[in-house]
């Protein structure tokens, strides 16, 4: 159960604005899209991932207190390190496996032609 950032209501994920304070909680009124909310005297802008590596186009920035494509920087980073200790060889397999299968067929296709000269 998430809470609302406003009233801190408990509501449902599928909700698309608060029942108890009436504020939007998805863009737009869609259900896909997140509306991320900064405290009352904060902006979203200072901890986003996008502002830290230059790549947001919002008009609100650096100011925001809404936000669609809000990625909290520090969670991105603690996934990032997780991801690189997580690399061994069953997911490089899974990665390329395309390959190897089509690397497997060429070998077994050279050695039926060096076999049947």
């Amino acid at each position: 159960m998430l809470t609302c950032p406003h009233c801190t209501q408990p509501i449902s994920a599928e909700m698309l604005s608060c029942p108890y304070c009436r504020k939007p909680l998805k863009a737009f009124g869609h259900p896909g899209i997140p509306l991320h909310y900064a405290a009352q005297t904060k902006y979203l802008c200072s901890h986003c991932l996008y502002d830290q590596d230059d790549t947001c186009t919002f008009p609100q920035r650096p100011y925001a207190q809404t936000c669609t494509l809000y990625q909290n920087l520090s969670a991105e980073s603690n996934s990032v390190t997780k991801q690189k200790s997580v690399f061994n060889f069953k997911s490089w397999l899974k990665r390329h496996q395309g390959l190897l299968l089509l690397s497997g067929l060429l070998l077994l296709s050279v050695i039926l032609a060096l076999t049947a000269s």
